[in-house]
């Protein structure tokens, strides 16, 4: 690609679905396909409920970087040591940038490399851990992975319509926002009736984490 923007980057422990209590660095990309990421733009936009800042390259850890081994060194540099490092690539939508070149040179650092993408760009081969989270009707190309993680509820996107696809596990996480609890009830019922699901948290947000 020969130049990523990176929103930030920081070493901490990932909060939800399979992985949870993993400590991970987390690589969020500048991006999104289906939101500005502009307050003014949220009303037309396909995803209309996300809670991530993902504009520009200001954040903590964030920068242009003009190489994938460039990128792949800042990573790095925020494990501490030991155990099994992970990188989580997140956003925005990290497929806007993840490519090849980045997941080898990553690997050549003894990272894993996951990512949490919306799936309508279908992932490079390489990536050690993909867990999809679909938006509204946003057609998927990434139909296959290790979690789908569906924020609950969704009009468009009840989770019947994802349950039959090549997926290792099946998260339902309650939509964050003023109708939280009422959220966190109807994700508790639906896993309870259909048990093929099972309930995610956002954990970091619980124990004051990023």
């Amino acid at each position: 690609m020969g130049a990523y923007a990176v929103k930030e980057c920081y070493f901490t422990l990932q909060g939800e679905g399979a992985q949870t209590g993993r400590a991970a660095v987390f690589l969020r990309f500048a991006g999104c396909n289906l939101w500005s990421g502009l307050e003014r733009d949220r009303i037309a936009a396909v995803c209309q409920f996300c809670d991530t800042d993902f504009v520009g390259v200001d954040g903590p850890g964030g920068g242009k970087f003009e190489s994938a081994e460039k990128l792949a060194g800042h990573v790095a540099e925020f494990w501490p040591g030991g155990g099994r490092p992970l990188v989580v690539c997140t956003g925005g939508e990290p497929l806007l940038q993840l490519d090849a070149a980045l997941i080898e040179a990553l690997h050549a650092r003894g990272l894993d490399v996951a990512i949490e993408t919306n799936g309508t760009i279908a992932a490079p081969s390489g990536v050690d851990w993909i867990c999809v989270s679909p938006k509204a009707a946003a057609p998927l190309a990434q139909t296959a992975g290790d979690e789908l993680k569906l924020i609950f509820p969704q009009k468009e996107a009840p989770p019947e319509k994802f349950e039959t696809l090549a997926f290792d596990h099946f998260f339902l996480q309650p939509m964050d926002g003023p109708d939280r609890a009422q959220n966190l009830k109807a994700a508790i019922d639906y896993c309870l009736m259909r048990p093929k699901w099972r309930l995610s948290l956002q954990t970091h947000k619980l124990i004051g984490i990023p």
